[in-house]
């Protein structure tokens, strides 16, 4: 049996917020967050927030998104709040994944299922910020780097290359 017939997507629980803090310190060690910024995330929005399987059912991926504000994103390790009434994006904030579980397609499929929600939602856009040398897994999936010089003190908190991109929906 191939890696991709074990590997598989689910809606996250709360009981996966340990499992998905885990796997955030392995795959962006550079990019900590508190768990109670995690956690906030899947509070606020259930809807986007997800958890890859692989086998007998251990956790190899996750990916937190939600409803923002195009032209902005949240500072990293932060607490949001609460979601704008505004929104008028739908943002990615993390898609993460066990090298293990790479390449098997299992990123592109968690990008269209997301995509398709948010088309659903009535968004006209995808809002995201790609960093540890992704901007190619990104540009594949439809998205562009968008210059926005308002944001370059929150992308540098990320990291030198990181960069905002947008993929319309419309």
């Amino acid at each position: 049996m191939s890696l991709l017939n074990q590997v598989a997507w689910r809606a996250m629980t709360g009981y996966d917020l340990g499992a998905v803090f885990d796997l955030a310190g392995q795959v962006h060690p550079g990019f900590f967050e508190a768990e109670a910024v995690l956690a906030e995330k899947f509070a606020l929005y259930r809807n986007g927030c997800y958890l890859l399987e692989i086998g007998e059912k251990k956790p190899a991926g996750y990916v937190l998104s939600h409803p923002w504000l195009l032209g902005d994103l949240p500072a990293l390790d932060t607490l949001l709040g609460a979601i704008p009434p505004e929104a008028d994006t739908y943002y990615i904030h993390d898609l993460a994944l066990l090298p293990l579980v790479r390449g098997v397609g299992a990123a592109g499929e968690i990008v269209a299922a997301l995509t398709k929600h948010a088309r659903a939602m009535g968004f006209a856009s995808m809002s995201l910020v790609a960093v540890n040398h992704s901007l190619a897994f990104w540009e594949r999936q439809g998205f562009a780097a968008l210059h926005r010089p308002a944001l370059n003190e929150k992308l540098k908190s990320y990291e030198d290359a990181a960069r905002y991109m947008v993929k319309p929906l419309a």
